[in-house]
């Protein structure tokens, strides 16, 4: 690391890198400056001047504090540390200059604005701008732009600041927006009218700093002021993005992006930004019985005597969906195993090997990705399968990364280097494989679902030990990990659990199918899959609607906190198999939740430390070859993966445009 240097910022002396800029160096000085267009995950664009500092000693004009890093300042006559004053007379002139000058064509509609309440432009004029304008000229108009179901844009607010330009480009990967003409005739565009082929765009809604690019599905619904805002844990894919939900009532009206540097940085998926209107559709309310053959309401009294009724002296078998909390399946798995049944949550058939964290979970963290320089992809597609990963595997790329490839063709908005598509090709890459430099081998579950995944599993961690890096199992399924690390396994996997299974206990489970025969009941958010094959149906919370542990793709244990109560008769799951344990006379040693965690971490003692990664005993798996055939990706809809997905007309709506987008493309006669 480079020597420090001392600079004085406002009579204030700090040392800081010489790399850094003076709008960083102002920040670790603890003094805010004003931005439009700084934004420290993108590059420098320089072009809003709204962060003018004074340089003594320097020129005699205000410097733009993002664009001068502090290596270019000169030390004063006599060798002292060089002055910079962001207060002064000339700063403070310079900046109502820069407000009055972006102000010119601004339409000022702040009471028919959705950005009206949280807008950076409303804030800052009011700190550093002036209550006056000195022009009178008309105002120039901009056509609006047309970019699809998620962003409604407003072009006459833009003031040019290019965040939505360079996020799309440079993180999200896709070329699509630009800015064209010059001068007055300058304005942010995108090619030919064409839509953002990304499922990251709804990002520029945060970055605007303006009311310019709004949410679609949002607009006109609420006002910041009215929402009660609560932090989350996404789970619409398993990187565990951390999240705010904002609700108003009992319904949630947004979801909006925490920032964590060690999983999403402060970006989300469009699925985990706009799928809550699936959380108000096809919800279980109350409780159903299936009764001559039609499912029909019930109290919950009865639907939980009928459950324990029909469990009860008959062979159990316990299934755990994709969204189920930690809490969930480790009572689940107390409930049933206490009847002498079984339980799995491997229910896309991949061969995860139960007890061998680093194989199920690996070794690395998903902040090695930043700094690899080796990067190999085995049998998944990230930009599907987790699109805010693929943008940090891309961020790697771009700092000089090269990406390497097993698995079939897909644009992953970066260079990869393709080296098979198949087995054959695993085996000879284990073979010719060399020690790399921070070297980071993901692996998805397509490669894992096969009758060999286990082999496939054996021959990616010797890949990994030959190349001295780390490996990451790549997830699809938010619940998989903490129900791994509970022990909700079967020797065997899900046929195995559900051989011979008299009563089937789905716990949110509607990924697969259960055969006939079995009596079901179904414990869930929606009526989905699970629900119409269901016997017995006990309406659960979704996950914006309890207080619940989830654990992330790398082993985070991570904390979700309740933003909404659980419509109509639905409860948390925890309370519901608490209750049922009460039916069958084989009641659960917790009577809240703080009990069942503290029984929990009794089980599971590296779940207490809640957002820390644990490193993981290397064990490798001894397995013979893998067979033959492509690797195939686990998931074909990005944005109909799961019941709340498939509940949302928004998300029904992407899936039908990114299908459109895959067809043939033909030429205009």
């Amino acid at each position: 690391m480079s020597e420090l240097r001392k600079i004085i910022i406002d009579d204030r002396e700090i040392e800081v890198p010489p790399a850094m800029t003076l709008i960083q160096a102002c920040e670790q000085a603890g003094i805010e400056i004003p931005r439009f267009c700084y934004h420290e995950r993108l590059s420098i664009a320089g072009n809003c001047r709204m962060c003018l500092v004074e340089v003594v000693g320097g020129p005699p004009k205000p410097a733009a504090s993002c664009a001068m890093q502090v290596k270019d300042l000169r030390p004063g006559p006599e060798g002292q540390p060089p002055v910079v004053r962001t207060n002064s007379a000339m700063v403070k002139k310079a900046r109502e200059g820069v407000m009055e000058f972006l102000l010119i064509n601004h339409p000022l509609d702040c009471p028919i604005c959705d950005q009206g309440g949280e807008c950076d432009l409303q804030d800052q004029a009011m700190a550093y701008g002036v209550d006056f304008s000195r022009y009178r000229e008309p105002k120039r108009a901009n056509l609006d732009l047309d970019l699809g179901p998620l962003v409604e844009t407003h072009m006459t607010r833009c003031i040019s600041c290019t965040r939505c330009v360079r996020f799309t480009s440079e993180v999200a990967g896709v070329f699509d927006m630009g800015q064209t003409g010059r001068g007055e005739d300058a304005e942010i565009t995108t090619y030919l009218g064409k839509l953002i082929d990304s499922n990251m765009q709804g990002n520029i809604i945060d970055l605007c700093p303006v009311g310019a690019l709004v949410s679609k599905p949002y607009a006109f619904t609420a006002r910041p002021w009215e929402l009660t805002k609560s932090e989350s844990i996404d789970v619409m894919d398993a990187l565990g993005s951390s999240i705010r939900v904002d609700t108003k009532g009992r319904e949630v009206m947004r979801i909006l992006p925490r920032n964590h540097d060690g999983v999403n940085e402060e970006w989300i998926s469009d699925k985990t930004r706009f799928v809550w209107d699936g959380l108000r559709r096809q919800r279980l309310d109350r409780p159903y019985i299936r009764r001559d053959g039609k499912l029909k309401p019930a109290t919950w009294p009865e639907a939980l005597k009928a459950a324990a009724e029909a469990m009860k002296g008959r062979k159990l078998a316990g299934l755990i969906g994709d969204l189920a909390p930690v809490e969930a399946a480790f009572a689940l798995k107390q409930l049933i195993e206490g009847q002498d049944g079984r339980v799995e949550c491997r229910v896309d058939g991949s061969k995860l090997p139960a007890g061998n964290r680093s194989a199920y979970v690996g070794t690395a963290a998903i902040e090695d990705i930043d700094h690899a320089r080796t990067i190999w992809l085995i049998g998944t597609n990230p930009r599907d399968e987790a699109p805010v990963l693929n943008a940090r595997i891309r961020k790697a790329w771009l700092a000089g990364a090269q990406v390497n490839r097993l698995g079939r063709e897909a644009d992953l908005t970066y260079d990869v280097t393709e080296c098979g598509t198949d087995r054959a090709a695993l085996l000879k890459a284990v073979k010719g494989a060399k020690p790399a430099e921070e070297a980071v081998v993901i692996v998805g579950q397509g490669a894992l679902m096969g009758q060999d995944g286990d082999a496939v599993l054996a021959q990616a961690m010797a890949l990994t030990e030959a190349l001295g890096g780390r490996m990451l199992v790549l997830h699809t399924a938010a619940s998989r990990v903490g129900a791994m690390d509970a022990g909700c396994v079967t020797e065997g996997g899900m046929n195995a659990a559900l051989n011979e299974a008299e009563v089937v206990f789905n716990l949110g489970m509607d990924e697969a199918d259960i055969p006939d025969g079995p009596f079901v009941i179904y414990q869930g958010s929606h009526g989905d899959r699970g629900a119409h094959r269901a016997d017995i149906i006990l309406p659960a919370a979704a996950y914006t609607e309890e207080n619940a542990i989830f654990v992330n793709t790398e082993g985070r244990p991570q904390l979700a906190l309740r933003g909404n109560a659980p419509p109509g008769q639905a409860k948390e799951n925890w309370a519901i198999l608490r209750a049922l344990s009460a039916e069958l006379d084989a009641v659960l040693p917790f009577d809240n939740l703080p009990a069942l965690r503290a029984k929990l971490v009794e089980a599971v003692p590296h779940l207490e430390a809640i957002d820390e990664v644990a490193e993981n005993d290397w064990q490798p798996l001894k397995a013979g070859a893998p067979g033959k055939g492509d690797f195939t990706y686990a998931i074909a809809d990005h944005y109909l993966t799961n019941p709340i997905a498939r509940a949302s007309i928004l998300m029904a709506q992407l899936s039908a445009m990114a299908q459109g987008r895959g067809g043939t493309q033909l030429a205009a006669e």
